[in-house]
């Protein structure tokens, strides 16, 4: 056993204790797979990450570090709110990029790009999606199964895609933010499927969509509380498709009493996806 540094992360809000929480552990050096998963299960967070040095592939391609995340019950290639929360811990942490003002993230999903921004005169970072594994409509079965899941009509859901990137994201579109943030999903419906709803709020509110998020976990069906893996496919989706504009931004986590807010800008071709993090815990942790 080790006394490591440790950071637990509030993602996608500048106020503690409104977003997504990660545990960061900032030197995952030595540590088995079985431990790191073992110390993720112990935390019940939806993720915890370990940062290390990159491999020598990563680092000869410009990685400033790598991180391995894990969910309970298994480990991720990619997803948002970890990458995010590792790369603010890393900073704050006295982590120095090569490049100023870009920070490159390896992970088991490849290289990750991200990059400091200010909106509204509060520093943010947000990373450039990943190419998305699998997109395109769902299959009609799918898309009855998850309406009949959601507890809503086929004609409720106006549109559905793959939003693969690593999770894979079936995701689809009702035809209200009020009604995104009413549903009641049943678990034994959507066992086993990734599920992602999105909704428009009405002109005049200060997020154009509500996202909501649901996948498997120990005790069933789990909601997450703001989900950057989602809203980054959701996004190249959404803008792709001409049912987004190329800036927006998104509400998540509203059933949950949270209050994330989730950035999206599309500079390109790429889609940059970005939101506030901020320190809740900060010490060190035996491992």
């Amino acid at each position: 056993m080790t006394q490591r540094p440790f950071k637990q992360v509030d993602v996608f809000t500048d106020t503690p204790y409104r977003g997504n929480p990660l545990a960061v552990v900032l030197d995952g050096s030595g540590l088995s797979t079985e431990a790191m998963q073992h110390f993720t299960n112990w935390t019940n967070l939806s993720e915890a990450t370990f940062l290390l040095p990159p491999t020598p592939e990563g680092e000869a391609a410009g990685a400033d570090y790598r991180v391995r995340i894990f969910c309970p019950g298994r480990e991720l290639p990619f997803a948002g709110h970890p990458t995010l929360g590792s790369c603010h811990a890393w900073l704050e942490a006295g982590g120095q990029p090569k490049i100023e003002g870009l920070i490159v993230q390896e992970c088991g999903a490849g290289l990750i790009r991200l990059k400091r921004d200010g909106v509204a005169g509060k520093q943010q970072l947000a990373f450039a999606a990943p190419a998305l594994k699998r997109s395109g409509p769902l299959d009609e079965a799918d898309v009855a199964l998850i309406a009949k899941g959601l507890g809503v009509t086929r004609s409720d859901i106006l549109h559905h895609a793959w939003c693969d990137n690593g999770p894979g994201w079936r995701a689809v579109m009702l035809s209200s933010a009020a009604l995104v943030l009413a549903l009641k999903p049943d678990a034994a419906v959507l066992a086993g499927l990734d599920i992602g709803v999105v909704g428009a709020h009405p002109a005049g509110h200060d997020c154009a969509f509500e996202v909501r998020a649901f996948f498997p976990g120990n005790n069933g069906l789990v909601e997450d509380p703001v989900t950057g893996s989602l809203n980054a496919a959701l996004a190249q989706w959404l803008i792709g498709a001409g049912l987004a504009p190329s800036t927006y931004l998104a509400a998540q986590g509203s059933a949950l009493a949270r209050a994330g807010r989730v950035h999206i800008t599309r500079q390109d071709t790429d889609i940059w996806v970005g939101g506030a993090s901020v320190t809740c815990v900060d010490g060190r942790v035996t491992l």
